[in-house]
């Protein structure tokens, strides 16, 4: 616990002393005709050669991955991690990013005429490799957001699975929309709304740092909200961690079943042993996945008729389509609610360029106009999501001890030091 605490005030104090200078690293550019958003594909330069940042990625990864299975031990993977926070977050300011990454994996799939930096598609491939073999070890010691979060859960609670189960949703929420920032164009969401990178580079947005406070307050007592519910390259490494070939064990031995490790886990990864006298019926059991099988197209076409009914609200995310309509609102002086509204910045540097209103109106129709098809795909994606979790829901699995869900189980090593087995051996 003291460790925990120091830890987390030498955090707090990187970020105040980061943002007690004077001026922002990247101050934010002057217009002086036609508004351009700063394009956002690429990260900061860095004259760090490639080969380092792999080498210390791929490093990282294989000493967190020995810290967990061999050594099992959270005193090593919590050193990890606060190296981890230092090079790859303050000093290469949260880029290269396996989180980000996602973002340009997307944009080489739909044909937008960019390429993938053998860079980013090492960093994105790396974790998901180990995450195959070893578990999520990228986010026990080696991911900087993760990192950032697991100094700061100091007084972690419990959050009752049913809402840890529907807040699980929403990862794969941002995945979705992640995907439709790029296909429709809109940008980098992830890297637009990172929460930390602010802190990393010394400067972002006034609410973007709030939102990057704010969720390490809730850190103290929610570990690690970002990457449970809403870290997007989070939902690929559950999916390859499932799979993984060899994963953190809660028990070195023998479980005894004292229950410690439950306690000692925050978040949720602990599956129960099966109750002796639980009742379980193949046929029962068979009948119920008959019934959701039948059920998933039916659901996923619900879920695609929902999207394409909000594809006007998510029109809204295409930096074209909000300028528009914040051109509008200004000129009748009022917004779609009644209420008045000032001129803003960003309209005022519009009107001061070339380009007309009219003009500005029709690229803003088409637009839009791509988010039907795209927001269409988006809602059953989550259809689809939605039918897969109420299936792993319904089937039953025969377990004798406490283990550690391969899914959700981060490797953070906290079960290691409750365990009476772990001390014995």
């Amino acid at each position: 616990m003291r460790m925990r605490l120091v830890a987390m005030a030498v955090v707090v104090a990187v970020f105040v002393a980061f943002h007690a200078q004077a001026e922002f690293r990247f101050p934010m550019p002057e217009f002086e005709s036609g508004y351009q958003y700063p394009p956002m594909n690429t990260p900061p330069p860095s004259r760090i050669p490639v080969a380092i940042d792999v080498t210390v990625l791929t490093v990282a990864l294989g000493l967190t991955a020995y810290a967990v299975l061999r050594a099992r031990s959270r005193r090593l993977v919590f050193v990890l991690s606060a190296a981890s926070l230092v090079y790859f977050g303050f000093y290469r300011q949260g880029c290269v990013c396996p989180v980000g990454s996602v973002q340009n994996v997307f944009e080489m799939l739909v044909g937008r005429g960019v390429g993938l930096p053998v860079v980013v598609a090492v960093f994105f491939l790396l974790p998901l490799v180990f995450a195959l073999y070893f578990g999520r070890v990228f986010c026990a010691g080696v991911c900087p957001l993760g990192a950032a979060q697991e100094m700061c859960a100091v007084y972690p609670v419990q959050v009752p699975r049913t809402v840890e189960s529907v807040l699980g949703l929403l990862p794969y929420a941002y995945l979705g929309l992640a995907g439709v920032g790029v296909a429709t164009g809109s940008g980098y969401l992830i890297c637009r709304y990172d929460p930390f990178v602010g802190f990393f580079r010394r400067g972002s947005s006034f609410w973007m740092l709030i939102a990057g406070g704010v969720l390490l307050v809730i850190g103290i007592f929610i570990a690690r909200p970002y990457c449970r519910y809403l870290c997007p390259y989070g939902v690929l490494l559950r999916w390859a961690s499932r799979f993984s070939k060899w994963h953190a064990t809660v028990t070195p031995a023998e479980c005894t079943q004292c229950r410690l490790c439950e306690d000692a886990c925050p978040y949720a990864a602990i599956v129960y042993p099966t109750p002796a006298n639980a009742p379980v019926s193949r046929r029962e059991g068979a009948r119920k996945i008959g019934i959701l099988l039948a059920a998933t197209p039916l659901i996923i076409a619900a879920g695609g008729l929902a999207g394409y009914g909000l594809s006007n609200t998510l029109a809204r995310l295409h930096p074209t389509v909000w300028l528009a309509e914040r051109l509008g609102a200004e000129e009748t002086g009022r917004a779609a609610d009644g209420t008045p509204i000032k001129v803003s910045l960003e309209v005022e540097t519009f009107q001061a360029g070339q380009k007309t209103a009219d003009e500005l109106y029709a690229e803003a129709v088409a637009a839009a106009g791509q988010f039907k098809p795209v927001s269409a795909v988006f809602g059953a994606f989550l259809g689809l999501v939605v039918a897969g979790r109420l299936l792993r829901l319904s089937v039953v699995r025969q377990r004798k001890d406490y283990e550690a869900d391969k899914a959700s189980c981060l490797s953070c090593a906290r079960c290691f030091d409750y365990c009476p087995v772990e001390k014995k051996g």
